[in-house]
């Protein structure tokens, strides 16, 4: 396999303010003060962070040009971005680093008990077509009894801090398609690079954003995965969507891999061969990659669902495999937060305590107290559907209107959602980029632990925290999707 490294630390030409700086030593900053930084310098930081943005691909395509999800180079824009990091304590940051190998462990035991999944998503299958569809891929597996021997997942694992309570709980575990390893690695070089030249002039210490490697982590691991495979001559695929303008996050780390097709052509093109093998245009495939088909809109007709079925059926390593992708479903996560279940997957108590410490409150619509004190509170509660890719949650008045309407009599449709403990982080002073504007307002933020999980039958090749990413939104917004328009992508200060 042919391997390309893109190196994101290359020489780039930023423009240096000379600062004549007679303040005293560094101390830890005063993150209120971002909306107190002078209109000269904060014109320059302003500028060099947009140039360091374009140089170094912190990109999306604008929505709207037309090509620009279709045609590399047509309607760059840059990413919206936070021009300097928001603090997060460094015992939280460790802790979430610390769970990574747990999750990644947890994913995978859970994926191999399919009796546990499929009876704990069966009234979701009958409320949710989505879910249905993957539960019966899922089922045709087990019932060819189709051992993976070869796992593999690139997963991310996200958290607040809650304010009150000055506890680490996390969000969700993303199980399929997990973007921003790519740009995020950009972000935090963007936070170093401003912070190297305006630090002291700020307060601020350069070193305290922690170094992501993200994209280079999950190469690495695509790699080690298709070495397990042991065919010299079989190629990586990526899975992706038609229109992406997204594409460029992928390309960070698809720009090592050897073929990237768009999903039909893998049905159009493609055939298990005897052994097992999926072979694409005559070439035998090692990996298949997902970055797409996690959402309904990425199955349009019948010819996708049998791509993934075909997909499944071979002996490709899938990243992930069907297992591995219901894993990540909403109900599958409140599942496990019930009383006595991780130890159904777990034997260490200390294991045990230390996940379930991070879980927030998660419940099924089945417990009609905690329904009528949603309906009495929406803004405590927060209420998901099975859907990954953000601005699919449901807040406030909404909350309650949506419940009261699943309390009709006969209605199995509360089965495809989930309630959910709202956390509150603190807020923080922020400067936010969008179109080459800047917006001063108040945030918070979610932040994401990339991780990576390969194993060849009882053999554990790679387990590892892997990087990160950053979120952040205006504190009164609901949802807070990047590419949607809800919030930016940030990298961490720690404190």
């Amino acid at each position: 396999m042919s391997q390309q490294q893109l190196n994101l630390s290359s020489t780039t030409t930023n423009i240096e303010v000379e600062v004549v700086d007679n303040s005293p030593p560094m101390t830890l900053p005063s993150f209120n003060d971002y909306h107190q930084i002078d209109d000269k310098v904060l014109e320059n930081i302003v500028y060099d962070a947009l140039v360091f943005a374009t140089l170094n691909g912190l990109l999306v395509g604008d929505k709207s040009v037309e090509r620009s999800g279709r045609v590399p180079g047509v309607g760059l824009v840059h990413l919206p971005f936070s021009l300097l990091p928001p603090p997060l304590p460094e015992t939280h940051w460790k802790q979430a680093c610390d769970l990574s190998p747990l999750f990644n462990e947890l994913v995978d035991r859970v994926s191999l008990d399919g009796k546990f999944l499929q009876q704990s998503l069966s009234k979701t299958k009958k409320a949710d077509e989505f879910t249905s569809r993957l539960l019966d891929i899922h089922a045709k597996m087990l019932e060819m009894n189709k051992k993976e021997e070869i796992r593999m997942g690139l997963f991310r694992s996200d958290y607040m801090l809650d304010e009150k309570t000055k506890s680490l709980l996390q969000i969700e575990m993303n199980t399929i398609s997990t973007s921003f390893s790519g740009v995020g690695v950009v972000m935090t070089e963007l936070h170093r690079n401003i912070l190297s030249h305006y630090g002291k002039l700020l307060g601020l210490d350069s070193e305290r954003v922690p170094v992501n490697t993200a994209d280079s982590r999950y190469a690495e691991a695509l790699a080690k995965a298709w070495k397990e495979y042991n065919n010299p001559r079989a190629v990586i695929i990526v899975v992706v969507q038609g229109e992406e303008r997204n594409m460029y996050d992928q390309h960070f780390v698809s720009a090592i891999l050897r073929e990237k097709y768009p999903f039909l052509k893998i049905n159009q093109e493609g055939e298990i061969l005897p052994d097992g093998t999926l072979s694409v245009d005559g070439q035998a495939v090692a990996i298949v990659y997902f970055r797409a088909g996690y959402t309904p809109v990425d199955y349009p007709s019948e010819s996708e669902w049998r791509a993934r079925l075909l997909i499944e059926q071979s002996s490709a390593i899938k990243c992930p495999n069907i297992s591995y992708h219901l894993v990540g479903t909403k109900k599958i996560q409140q599942e496990l937060a019930r009383p006595n279940v991780l130890e159904r997957f777990f034997e260490n108590k200390e294991d045990i305590a230390k996940l379930r410490k991070c879980f927030a409150g998660l419940w099924s619509l089945e417990d009609s107290d905690i329904v009528n004190e949603a309906i009495a509170k929406p803004e405590l509660f927060v209420m998901k559907p099975q859907r990954e890719g953000g601005g699919n949650n449901i807040y406030g008045d909404d909350l309650r209107e949506t419940l009261k309407r699943l309390q009709k009599p006969g209605s199995q449709e509360d089965a495809a959602y989930i309630l959910m403990q709202r956390i509150f982080p603190a807020n923080t002073a922020s400067i936010l980029m969008r179109n080459g504007f800047l917006h001063k307002d108040h945030v918070i933020s979610e932040f994401g632990i990339f991780s990576t999980y390969l194993r060849n039958k009882d053999k554990v090749i790679v387990n590892n925290e892997s990087g990160y990413m950053v979120r952040t939104k205006p504190s009164l917004s609901d949802e807070g999707g990047v590419l949607p328009g809800f919030g930016v992508i940030d990298s961490v200060y720690l404190t």
